[in-house]
């Protein structure tokens, strides 16, 4: 089973380099879209059979509601921002299931379905096809792995500790401490990840850290400054904590068998005008006749 951000995917195809433009009929910019729409189908020609696709319907969520300057698409270009909308439609006509959340983000719609798809014991594994890092506490052992498709690498949690030296469900409390600029809110200063990921491996969680640094059990170097600033700071680092963690209750599926792909619908060839994609449409109808 595969799971994929949709508006993470937008981005990356619009700022990738050598990325033509295209504008559809009515002068709108669609080239990301058709670059996600089009990967979606190279997938399923790949050989994926359940297949889901979280969007940030709106980039606002209930985390802007805790913390005010938390990320709210202010800055975002519009011809990318002009794109969220057809990319939903496309992706809707093509037959995929789609997660387009609104009170959530994209990352809680991904966590919320591989929760939903790691507790069926028909499925062998989920993968979370982003490299963005708040889906790392996502990741289970052999059953819920990250894909980053970009350097064609699996992520099981060997490697989330290797790479941020925590384990899975330590990530939202190293976030907390080392900050987070896409998404907002700076962290603790003079927490950094070395500091955050070896204080963090001892003790697993923020509420966990003693409050004085003469009762850590673990040796960093400026203990004594980082305790005090966690002492002074502990509602913000708790609150980023919060911001941090994925929320599995966004609503996506009830069951994994929604996530299989079994066709197109009828408004797969207004999608492919809108994209300017008359290909969709044939390697659709091509994959529907295989199945």
């Amino acid at each position: 089973m595969h799971l994929v951000d949709g508006t993470y995917e937008l981005f990356r195809q619009f700022f990738a380099p050598g990325r033509p433009s295209r504008r559809n009929a009515n002068g709108l910019e669609v080239g990301a879209a058709r670059a996600v729409v089009r990967n979606l189908f190279g997938m399923l020609e790949e050989g994926v059979t359940h297949l889901g696709i979280a969007t940030d319907h709106v980039i606002e969520s209930f985390r802007n509601d805790l913390y005010a300057p938390y990320k709210d698409g202010s800055g975002i270009e519009p011809e990318i921002k002009d794109q969220f909308e057809p990319l939903e439609l496309a992706i809707e006509a093509c037959g995929f299931a789609l997660f387009p959340m609104v009170e959530f983000e994209a990352d809680d719609g991904m966590a919320s379905a591989a929760a939903v798809a790691a507790a069926d014991p028909n499925v062998d594994r989920v993968l979370l096809c982003t490299a963005d890092k708040d889906l790392a506490q996502s990741v289970r052992a052999g059953r819920v792995l990250q894909l980053d498709s970009r350097r064609n690498r699996l992520f099981d949690v060997a490697d989330v500790i290797e790479k941020f030296g925590v384990p899975p469900e330590s990530i939202p409390d190293w976030l907390a401490l080392t900050g987070d600029s896409a998404d907002g809110f700076p962290g603790l200063k003079g927490w950094g990840a070395k500091s955050s990921a070896a204080v963090l491996a001892h003790y697993g969680s923020i509420e966990n850290i003693p409050a004085h640094h003469g009762q850590w059990e673990v040796t960093v170097r400026g203990a004594a400054k980082l305790s005090e600033t966690l002492r002074d700071n502990i509602a913000d680092a708790l609150l980023f904590k919060k911001l941090a963690t994925l929320d599995e209750s966004a609503p996506t599926i009830s069951t994994v068998e929604e996530l299989r792909w079994t066709g197109p619908t009828d408004a797969i060839a207004e999608a492919a005008e809108l994209l300017v994609a008359p290909d969709i449409v044939t390697r659709a109808e091509r994959l529907a006749g295989n199945r």
